[in-house]
């Protein structure tokens, strides 16, 4: 999105909008120089590394983050380390699993999948801790809403736990870095309804988290919380390396995470489905960071140079490419078109990150029964007036607002930094990128050939 577009009160450079700060772009670029490494903590991924910064002068390991505030010994860092990009990936759990003989705080309370089962001997450990050794999933737990829309009325739980007072939904820790940009929190988005500020939203998220994964018995204090948050919306993640094309962070890509620090940001900006709290439209072009690759001459025998040219193309597909979106509960229906001529973009629209800058929440099916795999739980929910039946892996929203027209809707996550975030959706539904193009291209019948779905694969592992 054009800088150019943005309104002349930006020039103040800081604005307090909506509970979300605006920062302007400055002319320079300073932001891209390598910063102090008390800054900085870079780390290897499975496509290239991956750079977590803070603005402030030092990453503070004193912070309320790093301590438990609950009755066990788990920490904010505990499931968002900062050496892994501020979440965990199931390599890491595995790992830990391991190193610790499964007694690393992060494998109590929900990083369990049942919590009544036997953890006292190491194979014991290890068979309850599946999801989040092998998916880095962590158990949720919500009651069925008694005065829903609906009611359950049959588990299949491989675990043998869920029941209607706690039914067991698995999902990936978000990571808790570019927080400025998201429009809900958490996959559900319970924990910012609409009118909630997103710092308003993050203290109600810290609260929770001592009461459930720390479990906790006294809420923090009303300091230690803003200490909490005050740390974490410091925090920037994007890929700086890429094995294949390159260096990122360069002036000229401006692909790394001290870019985002500047990036100008607010709620609804680019909105795909009608103008923005400032009146301008919608631009697909949310990315353009490898424009200057597309003229590679395409016959070098340059590996890099091929690389790039298909990081290059896959941009170019995710910003152009145009389908039918259908069917998507939370979209289709919202903005009133069965059909949506769109892009990657229409989506993850938010210029320069690919989260989506509406509130929005959205069923796209990944929790439908169609594409369970044997280690998740399976529920059929009826609905109460209809007697309608459905069957999803996982209720989404829909436990918190108990609507029936809510379940399996999730967040539009944010796509940078997304090689620190493997497996990836809601439920770890799969580790490689490649397989969220397949679901994609199946899912809205785009048409993308073997070679569309390597270059969209290769552009969004650099993010």
């Amino acid at each position: 999105m054009n800088a150019n577009r943005i309104p002349h009160l930006f020039t103040l450079g800081v604005l307090s909008l909506l509970g979300t700060t605006v920062l302007l772009r400055p002319s320079s670029v300073k932001s891209q120089a390598t910063p102090p490494a008390l800054n900085v903590v870079d780390a290897p991924n499975s496509t290239g590394i991956s750079r977590t910064r803070t603005t402030a002068a030092a990453f503070d390991y004193t912070n309320p983050f790093f301590k438990p505030l609950g009755s066990n010994a788990r920490s904010c860092a505990t499931c968002h380390p900062v050496s892994q990009g501020m979440m965990i990936t199931s390599e890491y759990t595995e790992r830990t699993f391991n190193e610790t003989d499964g007694l690393d705080p992060i494998f109590l309370a929900d990083g369990v999948d049942n919590p009544n089962a036997d953890m006292s001997t190491l194979e014991a450990r290890r068979a309850n801790t599946v999801m989040i050794r092998t998916k880095g999933l962590i158990r949720v737990g919500f009651p069925i809403p008694a005065a829903g829309e609906f009611t359950l009325v049959a588990v299949d739980d491989p675990y043998g736990y869920a029941n209607t007072n706690d039914i067991s939904c698995f999902r990936r820790p978000l990571p808790s870095s570019n927080l400025r940009f998201i429009p809900t929190v958490m996959w559900d988005g319970r924990e910012r309804p609409a009118g909630r500020s997103l710092h308003d939203a993050l203290a109600s998220q810290v609260r929770s988290a001592v009461f459930t994964h720390m479990q906790g018995t006294v809420a923090p204090s009303a300091e230690t919380v803003e200490k909490i948050i005050n740390f974490e919306t410091k925090i920037f993640t994007s890929q700086i390396y890429d094995n294949g094309a390159g260096a990122l962070n360069t002036p000229n890509i401006g692909a790394g995470p001290s870019a985002l620090i500047d990036l100008i940001y607010y709620p609804t900006i680019n909105n795909a489905f009608g103008l923005d709290i400032f009146g301008y439209r919608f631009d697909p072009i949310v990315f353009s960071f490898f424009i200057d690759w597309r003229s590679i001459h395409p016959n070098t025998t340059n590996v890099q140079k091929q690389y790039r040219l298909s990081v290059a193309r896959g941009e170019k597909i995710f910003t152009t490419k145009r389908f039918f979106i259908t069917g998507v509960a939370g979209l289709n229906d919202v903005v009133g078109k069965a059909k949506i001529k769109g892009t990657c973009s229409t989506c993850h629209s938010t210029p320069g990150v690919g989260s989506n800058s509406l509130p929005y929440l959205m069923n796209t099916g990944i929790a439908d029964a169609s594409r369970r795999t044997p280690d998740m739980p399976l529920y059929t929910l009826k609905n109460k007036r209809t007697g309608a039946t459905v069957q999803t892996t996982d209720p989404g929203i829909a436990l918190t607002s108990g609507k029936w027209k809510d379940i399996g809707k999730f967040k539009v996550p944010n796509l940078r930094g997304i090689e620190t975030q493997s497996p990836y959706m809601h439920n770890g539904f799969s580790g490689d990128v490649g397989d969220i193009a397949e679901f994609y291209d199946s899912r809205f019948s785009i048409g993308l050939t073997d070679q569309e779905k390597a270059d969209l694969k290769a552009f969004i592992q650099t993010l």
